[in-house]
Parts: C-alpha cells; sequence; structure tokens
C-alpha cells in the first residue's frame, strides 16, 4: 500500500504514538550499551567560509601584509605559536590548547577544481565526493548506514549515533538507509507534539525519498524517531554537566553535548555550527565577534572535558566550506577564495602543532591559495583511526591517511 506524505502527516497528527508505535518499538529495545573509552567527534562548521589567513597568521610573511595593508593581523596583536605563526587575537583558548599539546592545525585544505559557491561547495564538503560529483548522501549519514548493512536488518541502526544540534538536519548525517537526528534541545525534542513531529520528519527525511513511500518505512522512521527521542531525553537528565560555559548560542549548544557525553549516550558524532563567515564587509569586526563566540565556547568545553576525565576520547575539529582570497577588497574585507585551515583538538592526538607547512603565498592560482591536503583524507583518518569504520567503502574511495591520529 502506497501512501502520499502529506496525506500521512494529517492523518498521523490525529492519532497517537502509542497506537502507532508497538509493533515496531521492540527493534529498539535492545540495550545500547557505551564501550568503554568510547571515542566521540564533535564537527564545528563555520558557516559561510572562514578567511583562514587571519586565523592562523603567517605573521613573518611580507606578502601577506602588502595583499592586506589593512586587514593583516600585525605581529604584536596575535597570538604567537612560533617564530612564524600566530592564532587570531580572540582565540586565546585555542592557543592554550596549543601550548598544552591538544591542538594541531592543518593548512591549505581542500579538494581539486574548488567551487566558490556557498551552497555548492558545502555540499562538496557534506558529501565528501569530487567537484564533479552530485551525491545526495552525507559522508556521516553513510558512516551510519555501514554501521548497519541493509543484509543484517533494520534493528542496529539508530539516529542516535549522531546528532546535529540545530533545527533541520545538514546533509552530512543522510544516508540512504539512516539519518542522523536534528535537535536543539532533548526536552523539547521529547516534548514535540505529534503533530509538530510529524512534520520534522516530512523536513529531514522527505529530501531523501521519493513522495510516494511504504506507509510501514514512514511508521518504522516515526518509531525509530520518538524512540530516539525518549532515550535522549532521558539520558540527558542522568548526568548534566555543571561546567559553566557562555551564554551564547555555541556555548549552550556545547554545553549540551558535553552533558550528553557525561550521560555516556550512544552517540560517537556530534554536529554543530557557527555563523556567518562570509566576509566581504567589515570583516575585522563580524571575524573579531564570532571568534570570541568560538573562543569562549570551546574553551569551556575543553575545561569541562579535561575536567570530567573526557578530554582524551573527544576529537573537536573545524572546517568551512572555503577560505577567501589573499587579497582584501575594497569594502573592508575578502571574497570567496579555496583552501583553508582546520582545527583539530583532543587530548587523544598522535601528533601536534603545526601538522604542514603554511600556505605559500608566492605561488597562487589567480590569487588563491593552492590545496595541499584534500578534506577527504581528514575524514579518511577520522573514520579509520578513530570511529573504527571502513572509510574506503564510505568515501567510495582510498585515501591516505594522516598522523594527527
Amino acid at each position: 500500500m502506497l501512501i502520499k506524505r502529506r496525506t500521512f502527516i494529517q492523518t498521523g497528527s490525529l492519532a497517537t504514538a502509542s497506537l502507532l508505535l508497538p509493533k515496531f518499538l521492540k527493534a529498539f529495545e535492545a540495550p545500547r550499551l557505551v564501550p568503554p573509552g568510547n571515542k566521540v567527534v564533535v564537527v564545528l562548521q563555520l558557516s559561510g567560509g572562514n578567511d583562514g589567513l587571519n586565523t592562523v597568521v603567517p605573521v613573518r610573511n611580507d606578502i601577506y601584509y602588502r595583499a592586506r595593508p589593512k586587514l593583516g593581523i600585525e605581529r604584536n596583536k596575535a597570538l604567537l605559536l612560533n617564530d612564524e605563526t600566530g592564532l587570531h587575537p580572540a582565540l586565546t583558548a585555542l592557543a592554550d590548547a596549543w601550548h598544552d599539546g591538544s591542538m594541531g592545525i592543518l593548512n591549505s585544505v581542500g579538494y581539486p577544481n574548488p567551487d566558490r559557491s556557498h551552497f555548492r561547495s558545502m555540499d562538496i564538503w557534506h558529501s565528501a565526493s569530487a567537484a564533479t560529483e552530485y551525491w545526495n548522501t552525507g559522508w556521516l549519514g553513510r558512516y551510519l548506514d555501514a554501521q548497519c548493512p541493509s543484509a543484517q536488518g533494520h534493528v542496529c541502526g539508530q539516529p542516535t549515533h549522531a546528532l546535529e544540534i540545530d533545527d533541520t538536519l545538514s546533509l552530512a548525517l543522510k544516508g540512504k538507509d539512516f539519518n542522523g537526528l536534528a535537535l536543539k534541545d532533548p526536552k523539547r525534542l521529547y516534548g514535540t507534539s505529534n503533530e509538530r513531529f510529524f512534520k520534522e520528519v516530512a523536513t529531514n527525511y522527505s529530501s531523501d525519498y521519493h513522495d510516494e513511500q511504504p506507509v510501514d518505512y514512514l511508521y518504522k522512521t516515526m518509531a525509530g524517531t520518538l524512540s530516539s527521542a525518549d532515550y535522549i531525553f532521558k539520558q540527558s537528565r542522568l548526568h548534566p554537566t555543571g561546567a559553566e560555559y557562555p551564554n551564547s548560542n555555541l556555548g549552550k549548544d556545547l554545553k549540551t553535548i558535553a552533558s550528553l557525553i557525561y550521560s555516556e549516550i550512544n552517540t560517537k558524532v556530534y554536529y554543530v555550527s557557527l555563523g556567518s563567515f562570509d566576509t566581504h564587509v567589515n570583516q575585522e569586526a563580524q571575524q573579531q565577534r564570532l571568534f570570541k563566540e568560538m573562543n569562549d565556547a570551546v574553551g569551556a568545553f575543553i575545561k569541562d572535558l579535561k575536567a570530567g576525565g573526557r578530554w582524551n576520547d573527544v576529537l573537536l575539529f573545524s572546517f568551512s566550506e572555503f577560505g577567501r582570497r589573499v587579497a582584501q577588497n575594497a569594502s573592508g574585507g575578502t571574497d570567496h577564495g579555496t583552501a583553508n585551515s582546520m582545527f583539530l583538538l583532543s587530548g587523544g592526538l598522535k601528533q601536534q602543532g603545526l601538522l604542514n607547512e603554511l600556505p605559500n603565498l608566492a605561488d597562487l592560482d589567480e590569487g588563491d591559495l593552492k590545496h595541499k591536503v584534500d578534506f577527504k583524507q581528514v575524514y579518511a583518518t577520522v573514520l579509520n583511526k578513530w570511529l573504527g569504520a571502513d572509510d574506503q567503502s564510505i568515501l567510495g574511495k582510498k585515501h591516505e591517511h594522516l598522523s594527527f591520529l
């Protein structure tokens, strides 16, 4: 029997969840144990195209200062990491992480044939496709799929294995068979009314599947998501963190993540965003404001996890869909560029500090940085060395692993 999604939502909102769930919930009653030393990944997306050269600053590079006579960050204002490298002045907590050996910086990260469209480039980072390919699944969604191959049935895949702290789910967490779960607050998700819940299911899943679907599929989707919401809510109340976090959006999001980590929820991946870093105009003030929010929230998160003895088991890494052009523009900003830097933060890093050389500003591609590291190498390394997954099957190609893990 086929039923239109719209009809399902309308009729489903009139029924109680208890009437719809029982025959499916048996599949979700198996214990969801968290193994000792459970490794967790936190992905921090810097939306809008963060300017990497004013993030990791080449403080002894004359080309940098000639290209940015007003925007260049002066050496005496940067947070010096070594003789040639500094951080943006707002990133004090990240400088502390550098000095205590829990941060690595990867420079010139990008991909071949870069695209300067926000939407297209973000899709490439989310899906881990080549610039010439268009995929409708994300790299973390395919990680979820890989945890439960269809030949093994439909019991092992759980939306709770990957959570996005947002109201909508990114492509990165959408798989062929399983999706992650988007939520801002466990209490709000648990308390959602039927009608709103069904609409959220439709929003999160409609782009991946045809308008006509077997009603059983939608029932199972609802059952799994409601069961997951119940699980998240109950677990989040067990060990809420008592640490102080800034009263910012990112501060609240990272506090939620820390509480879930302490609650021993079975989540392996958390996804959170900050933006917009699209600094065509007035970059100095905008980047300062966003970096202040990022610094204070990440600093509180690191301090919290260190105090709770979990920092060695958590890997936080940042990315942005592209960097900015080397030269400043006439509006006090920078325009869309290509390669960028990535921060890798954990007490469990095997290699810290500068993981490769700073960008070569004397060897540009029409004013843009040349990428030296394909971002899919980072993904492959995280999937294989941190999450213990088959990165080649998930990414569709073998990529060289990096040495930070």
